[in-house]
């Protein structure tokens, strides 16, 4: 199983008792004493913390007013594939993607590009059917990472911009390649540092994606030493804008000793990352578990208590010892074996639970949001809307407080709107619902409403009705307004209302279609359709027609005759399964892309 970045499994070797003589020598170090509160001069209270631009003391991350802050985010691929974009919007908004981030608790998200990003790359994999993600068309890879950031800030998230691949094709090794120069990769870092100097969503980069072997750490050569390497590129991005962090991963080995890509920091003891600028190095560790690939580690007897004395070693020496702040940039898991369980239950609380130790802790930012990451899966499962609440419930204890919204730039307010109330259903037809709502409230003025279908955001309003059109008819949805003011805060969502758009006309369907996806691997998926019989005869013949609620196509259809116009496909019985008897199923198959499409409604009809 591979991350749609494509990571080769790691056959790395490190010595049993090596480890367990590391692991049991003591981390001297006192921790590191809370930051004294800081209050302005007139007396006025301190802003919410993570306030403006952030800066490091010892193990800690401070925010503008010397307030600590925890990371604790989730990482949003896709800017760095063919997609050059995040995935998902070919199933929903960006809007209500972030929101439910947010809402779900994490303040942070980690968003991985590639430097084709900088060529003038236009996005696929963009829906923009139903209101959907309406102001992202037409526009290019960068502008739409400004749209992003920009209301990922206005609603309190932070962002930390992750080179993580030289070109859409591969991860690489080095930080270079023959086609994109160590002198292409800092000038593309110096114009993101420049792009969003001033808007303090964007708190830091992280310089470049797990370096391996041959990657080296305080080795000396300048071709290969990724220490040497992140100080030019660190110092080149602080030039452009010093108050951004500055994340450097790890490497593969060092002195002999190898774990995962990115994860081993061991050489930070004895030759930490020098930059221009102090307080704004980050240290950030990358660890994964068996659905990834299969280590040493996982087979010693003692596992999981071994765990500690490795991460202990290879990072957790750097915060235990007060040397910078630590954050976990990736781990994640598909949670299927229990070993796998284990690990992240032990790396949880090797992280320190916020209730105990507050934002004395470590960062991180769990791989991933995306339910399309192969050997991982994400948060979301295959719909692209549903939580895994199981691999979200194991996170529970390192989340974190969120962070004030205006980051872009809203302004001091911080005041969310009032709750709208009242919402109710006007009308409906076979394709549209129509809505009302009370107004709410605001300390300045509501500026618009945004309405939600499930967790997807359908459109927005100025007033206080909608009608959401484009629908499938005889299918029953569910909805919820939000208030938003000009700072982009945001209210808690209103009570729901469900409403059902009416059938299509033309008398009874005689048959039922259900609808099942048998593999997804991101760039497409197959998908089953069972067609059942539900008259008291044999059919004559049966189609099955429905609608993609994002940008799907299909490729090939087998025991059925597709036609598809823009999201609509209807699917024909072929000559040999036309005629079920009463009862009776019969099934067809389709492969389609891209993948992660959400399940759709299937109107099933005879003749």
């Amino acid at each position: 199983m591979e991350h749609p970045f494509v990571r080769p499994l790691r056959t790395l070797v490190i010595a049993f008792l090596a480890t367990l003589a590391i692991a049991l020598v003591p981390l001297l170090a006192a921790p590191a004493q809370a930051a004294p509160a800081r209050t302005a001069s007139s007396g006025a209270a301190l802003a919410p913390a993570g306030s403006g631009y952030w800066h490091t003391s010892g193990r800690r991350i401070l925010d503008a007013q010397d307030q600590p802050v925890r990371m604790a985010g989730i990482n949003w691929f896709g800017f760095e594939t063919a997609n050059y974009v995040p995935h998902g919007l070919w199933s929903r908004d960006y809007r209500s993607m972030l929101d439910q981030m947010r809402t779900l608790g994490y303040n942070t998200v980690r968003v991985p590009y590639s430097d084709d990003i900088f060529k003038g790359t236009k996005p696929t994999g963009i829906t923009y059917a139903n209101g959907l993600n309406t102001d992202l068309e037409g526009l290019d890879s960068l502008q739409v990472m400004d749209k992003i950031v920009d209301y990922a800030g206005s609603i309190g998230l932070k962002i930390v911009l992750d080179r993580h691949r030289p070109d859409s094709s591969a991860q690489s090794a080095l930080w270079y390649t023959a086609a994109v120069p160590e002198s292409t990769w800092i000038a593309n870092l110096k114009a993101l540092a420049a792009r969003y100097k001033g808007n303090t969503a964007v708190v830091g980069i992280d310089l470049h994606n797990e370096p391996h072997d041959p990657a080296c750490w305080g080795c000396g050569d300048p071709s290969t030493d990724w220490r040497l390497a992140a100080e030019r590129a660190g110092n080149a991005v602080l030039s452009v804008n010093p108050d951004l962090l500055v994340f450097v991963e790890g490497v593969q080995t060092v002195n002999g000793q190898s774990t995962w890509w990115g994860g081993n920091l061991a050489g930070v003891a004895t030759a930490p990352v020098r930059l221009d600028v102090p307080n704004r190095i980050v240290y950030s560790a990358h660890d994964y578990a068996t659905s990834v690939a299969q280590q040493p580690w996982f087979d010693d007897p003692s596992f999981p208590a071994n765990m500690p004395g490795i991460w202990d070693k290879n990072w957790g020496y750097i915060f235990k010892q007060n040397i910078a702040p630590v954050w976990v940039g990736e781990f994640g898991t598909t949670l299927q074996s229990s070993v796998d369980r284990k690990w992240l239950a032990a790396l949880v609380d090797y992280l320190r639970p916020t209730g105990t130790y507050g934002a004395d802790s470590m960062s991180w930012t769990f791989w991933s949001w995306n339910p399309n990451s192969g050997d991982t899966g994400g948060i979301l499962k295959d719909d692209w809307q549903t939580v895994d609440t199981v691999k979200d419930g194991y996170l529970a204890s390192i989340k974190a407080p969120g962070f004030a919204g205006g980051g872009g730039g809203g302004g001091d307010d911080t005041t969310a709107p009032s709750t709208p109330t009242g919402l109710k259903v006007t009308g409906t037809t076979s394709t549209s619902i129509s809505l009302t709502w009370t107004a709410a409230t605001d300390d300045t003025a509501v500026t618009a409403y945004d309405v939600y279908r499930g967790t997807a955001k359908a459109g927005s309003a100025t007033g206080t009705a909608y009608t959401d059109t484009g629908l499938t008819a005889s299918t029953r949805f569910e909805y919820t307004v939000r208030a938003r003011d000009a700072a982009g805060n945001t209210s808690p969502a209103s009570q729901s209302v469900t409403a059902t758009t009416s059938g299509p006309g033309g008398g009874s369907s005689g048959c039922t279609a259900t609808y099942k996806v048998s593999s997804d691997w991101g760039g497409g998926f197959n998908a089953d359709v069972t067609v059942t019989n539900t008259g008291t005869s044999a059919t004559k013949s049966w189609q099955v027609t429905w609608e993609w609620f994002g940008n799907q196509t299909i490729g090939s259809m087998w025991n059925a005759t597709p036609t598809q116009t823009g999201k609509t496909v209807t699917a024909h019985n072929a000559a040999h399964n036309g005629t079920p008897a009463a009862g009776a199923s019969t099934t067809f198959g389709f492969g389609a892309t891209p993948g992660g499409a959400s399940t759709p409604t299937l109107i099933c009809q005879t003749s």
